[in-house]
């Protein structure tokens, strides 16, 4: 009887111990798995929050008008045109009248141009704007004796009361863009120089347009 009751008593404290083992193990394992858990886990990326203040003071700088646009607005009103064109070694004559405006709070010059060009009616239309934030005109022009935009930018000379743009239009004849060059020049309060500038094939710059600009 103590014999079984011994036996029986041993038999508990193995099953006790293989228990406790298991337990342990089991523990064990959690553990890892939870450590494996968080260091898989990808860290929160916080993104720092914009500075507003700043922000709006740059927009506000953006869009107020300055010095370039108050020199566009003193443009405004008509204008008598004497045009001559250079189509190769022949010299043309032409005339035409603009209404310039600004649009948009001052913002932006808008101008409106027709005429009579080699027996046909001429109209045109002309915007220009000055991008406060990169310190530099633009300029579009679009006009009934074709179908493309003319895009050209520049920047003004003080010093020769010049604004000068460069960009390109496309030659009908190739069906490709040529390099174009306007010089715009500020005369007197009443007058204004417009001289354009194309390259040719040869690389070669040559005039071949002016327009000068009485305020009527």
């Amino acid at each position: 009887m103590k014999k079984s009751l011994f036996t029986l008593a041993c038999l508990s404290l193995v099953l006790v111990g293989c228990n406790n083992e298991k337990k342990d193990k089991m523990e064990t394992e959690e553990a890892v798995v939870v450590a494996d858990t968080t260091a898989t886990e990808t860290p929160e990326i916080t993104e720092e929050p914009m500075d507003s203040v700043a922000m709006q003071k740059a927009w506000e700088a953006y869009m107020t008008p300055g010095e370039p646009h108050k020199m566009m607005a003193a443009e405004e009103g008509k204008w008598n045109n004497e045009m001559t064109f250079w189509m190769g070694p022949e010299e043309t004559k032409a005339t035409s009248t603009a209404d310039i405006k600004m649009i948009m709070g001052g913002r932006y010059q808008v101008g409106t141009y027709t005429g009579n060009m080699m027996g046909a009616d001429f109209e045109g239309r002309s915007t220009l704007a000055y991008d406060n934030a990169i310190n530099e005109y633009i300029s579009t022009w679009i006009d009934n004796m074709g179908t493309g935009l003319g895009v050209l930018r520049g920047t003004y000379d003080k010093a020769n009361k010049t604004i000068t743009l460069n960009g390109s239009m496309t030659d009908p004849m190739s069906g490709k863009e040529k390099k174009v060059r306007e010089l715009y020049t500020i005369v007197d309060d009443n007058t204004r120089r417009m001289e354009m500038f194309e390259t040719g094939p040869d690389g070669k710059e040559v005039k071949t347009m002016e327009i000068l600009m009485k305020r009527a």
